[in-house]
């Protein structure tokens, strides 16, 4: 399976905030959004990702007065992306390499989705279990 394909099922929305946002306020649209990062963007340009992570980290780092300082002094700048044409497999195996749960998904340098860890794992058990329907099908066919 292709990372257009997940993008394709899931849909192409990315929340996202400023280099200038608090991290209160981006801590807040995380929470309300129910999800574990969003991109930062400075115009149409990316150039940060804040996850959870970053923000506990920043919390241990700095303590609380972390929240009133910009996403900026905290966000994860070297991003790594995605490509609409990249194999779940290679997105599995990158995303444990480099411990992160959260690839920006870019077509033609252009903001097309994210995808999670979560749905990479959505996405390989969906392929297991039919293979496994497929196998036991063929076995019952004689």
């Amino acid at each position: 399976m292709l990372v257009a394909q997940i993008i394709r099922d899931k849909g192409d929305q990315v929340f996202t905030c400023q280099p200038g946002d608090t991290v209160a306020e981006a801590a807040k649209a995380l929470h309300q959004r129910r999800v574990g990062a969003m991109v930062v963007c400075d115009d149409d340009r990316v150039v940060g990702i804040l996850s959870e992570r970053d923000i506990v980290a920043a919390v241990a780092k700095d303590g609380s007065g972390c929240l009133s300082k910009p996403v900026s002094a905290y966000m994860t700048s070297d991003v790594q992306f995605a490509k609409p044409a990249d194999a779940v497999d290679s997105l599995m195996e990158r995303m444990t390499e480099k411990r992160i749960r959260h690839l920006p998904v870019l077509n033609d340098e252009r903001l097309a989705g994210i995808v999670s860890i979560g749905d990479v794992v959505k996405c390989k058990i969906a392929d297991t279990v039919l293979e496994a329907e497929t196998l036991k099908a063929y076995i019952v066919s004689g």
